[in-house]
C-alpha cells in the first residue's frame, strides 16, 4: 500500500469553472455504471428486495414511472413487459407514468431518484385530469373508463396516501442514492407514497457505484462498502478541516463511530480521488464497513470561513420549517451573495430557495427563524452574525416546477453525472438565477 500510495498521490474532484453559457457545470463522469460493481451491486439488491417483498418481483408487479433506473445496471426482467428492453431515456415519461395508472395491480414502484419521483407525483396532480382523459380514452391501448374514476377519485383526497389510494397492493418504492435525496424521500414518505417502504439498492457517488443495500427492511440510508475494483479507501475526516497529510486506509481498518472521506480509485486512468462524500461508520458485515452517508463536503456553504455543512444546514433549515405552520419541505438551494452579487453593499450572506406544500407566502417572522436555527447550529456562525461580519440569510419561496426547470438544465449539461446528484449548493450564477426568476415570496 506504501508504494500504491507513493505512486498515485490523491487528488480532488475537480470543480468546474462557472460559466455563462452553461457548456460545463459538473465534473465530466460517465453516463452509466460500468464494470462489476454496478451488476453487483443489481443483483444483490434483487436478492435482497426479493427476500423482502417477494410479491414485487411477479410479473407485471413493477413499473418504472421514470426514464431512468435505480438499477446500476438495468436489464430487460422478467416481471417487466415481455417486449425488448428500452435504452435507458427512450420513454417519455408521461407514457411511463400513463402506463402505471392502468395498471392497478402493482406491488412496486421504481424511479431513478427519490427527486426524480418527486416531480412525478407533482406532475400528476397537475396533469390528472389530463391522464384520466387518457386513461379512459384508451390512449394508447384499450379504454378504461372505470379506472379512470378510480384516478380521479384518488387525486380529489389530497397528496397524502395517494399511491396506496391508486395501487392498493403496493409494498416498495424503489430509488437509486445518489446525494442529495434526503429531503425528497421525506416529503414522499410523508405525503404521496405515505405508508410504503423505500428501498435503494445502492450508492452512487460522482457517476459510480460505491455502497451497496442489503437491507431492505431495515432504516434507509444504511449501506456496505464492498471490496474489490474500483478501489475504496478511507480518508479520516480531521475536525477542523482535512488535512492534506493524512494518510487513507483500508476497509478492514474502518473504526465503528467515526468519519471518513471516501477515496475512490478508478480503474481507466488510475487516478485516486478524493470523491468528498463523507461516512459514518455504524457496524460491519464480516470484514466490510456498513456506513451512512453524512455529507458531501463541496456542498458547504461559507462567505466568512465559518464552513456550514451540508448536514448541518439540512438539520437547521428542518427545524425551521417544523416552526412553520403547515408547511411541508419539498426542496431547497442555497447560493453565497457574491454568486448573485445581491449584497448591495451589505456583509455577505446565504440566498435560500424553498419549495414548499402547505404554505404560499413567507413572514418575515418565519424567515427569521431559519437565521436563528442557523446560529443555534453553529456557534461560527452565530459569532460572525453577532458581530455583523455575515448578514442574515435570505428565504425565497418559489413557485412549482422551479426545481424541476433545475434538474432540467443541470441534465442537459453534457458533463451531468449519472444518476444525477441533486445539488443543495449553486456555484453556478445561472442556475440561481433559475431560481431567483421563479420566486413567488
Amino acid at each position: 500500500m506504501a508504494t500504491f500510495r507513493n505512486h498515485l498521490p490523491l487528488t480532488k474532484a475537480s470543480q468546474a469553472p462557472e460559466e455563462e453559457s452553461g457548456e460545463q457545470l459538473l465534473p465530466p463522469t460517465t453516463k452509466q455504471h460500468p464494470g462489476e460493481a454496478s451488476l453487483q451491486a443489481t443483483l444483490l439488491g434483487l436478492a435482497a428486495l426479493n427476500q423482502a417483498y417477494p410479491a414485487a418481483l411477479a410479473p407485471g408487479s413493477t413499473a418504472c414511472v421514470t426514464p431512468t433506473s435505480p438499477w446500476p445496471r438495468p436489464l430487460p426482467w422478467p416481471w417487466h413487459a415481455l417486449s425488448p428492453a428500452s435504452p435507458p431515456g427512450a420513454k417519455d415519461p408521461a407514457a411511463l407514468l400513463l402506463e402505471a395508472l392502468r395498471s392497478p395491480g402493482l406491488r412496486a414502484l421504481e424511479a431513478g431518484t427519490a427527486v426524480e419521483l418527486l416531480d412525478v407525483f407533482s406532475g400528476l396532480e397537475a396533469d390528472g385530469e389530463e391522464l384520466a382523459e387518457a386513461i379512459a380514452a384508451g390512449n394508447p391501448g384499450v379504454p378504461l373508463p372505470r379506472r379512470a374514476a378510480e384516478l380521479r377519485e384518488a387525486l380529489e383526497q389530497g397528496p397524502r396516501g395517494l399511491a396506496l389510494r391508486l395501487w392498493p397492493k403496493l409494498q416498495v418504492v424503489v430509488t437509486l442514492d445518489a446525494g442529495g435525496q434526503g429531503e425528497a424521500v421525506a416529503a414522499l414518505e410523508t405525503l404521496w407514497c405515505q405508508g410504503l417502504a423505500f428501498f435503494s439498492p445502492a450508492y452512487a457517488a460522482s457517476g459510480g457505484v460505491v455502497g451497496l443495500n442489503l437491507w431492505p427492511e431495515q432504516p434507509a440510508g444504511l449501506y456496505l462498502l464492498p471490496p474489490g475494483a474500483p478501489l475504496i479507501e478511507l480518508l479520516p475526516v480531521q475536525e477542523g478541516g482535512q488535512e492534506e497529510a493524512a494518510t487513507t486506509i483500508l476497509l478492514a481498518e474502518a473504526q465503528k463511530g467515526q468519519e471518513y472521506e471516501l477515496v475512490l480509485t478508478d480503474q481507466a486512468s488510475l487516478t485516486r480521488c478524493r470523491l468528498g462524500d463523507v461516512v459514518r461508520v455504524v457496524g460491519a458485515y464480516n470484514q466490510c464497513p456498513v456506513v451512512r452517508f453524512i455529507c458531501r463536503l463541496g456542498q458547504t456553504l461559507s462567505v466568512r470561513g465559518e464552513d456550514i455543512g451540508e448536514d448541518m444546514f439540512s438539520e437547521a433549515l428542518s427545524r425551521a420549517v417544523g416552526q412553520w405552520p403547515g408547511a411541508k419541505l419539498l426542496d431547497h438551494a442555497c447560493v453565497e451573495s457574491s454568486i448573485l452579487d445581491s449584497s448591495g453593499g451589505s456583509a455577505p450572506h446565504y440566498e435560500v430557495f424553498v419549495a414548499l406544500r402547505g404554505l404560499r407566502n413567507l413572514s418575515e417572522e418565519n424567515r427569521d427563524k431559519l437565521d436563528r436555527c442557523l446560529q443555534e447550529a453553529s456557534p461560527c456562525y452565530k459569532s460572525l452574525r453577532f458581530r455583523g461580519s455575515v448578514g442574515p440569510a435570505r428565504v425565497h419561496l418559489v413557485g412549482p416546477g422551479a426545481f424541476r426547470a433545475l434538474r432540467e438544465a443541470l441534465a442537459a449539461s453534457p458533463a451531468a453525472p449519472f444518476p444525477p446528484e441533486m445539488p443543495r449548493v449553486l456555484r453556478h450564477r445561472r442556475l440561481a438565477q433559475l431560481l431567483q426568476r421563479r420566486v413567488v415570496s
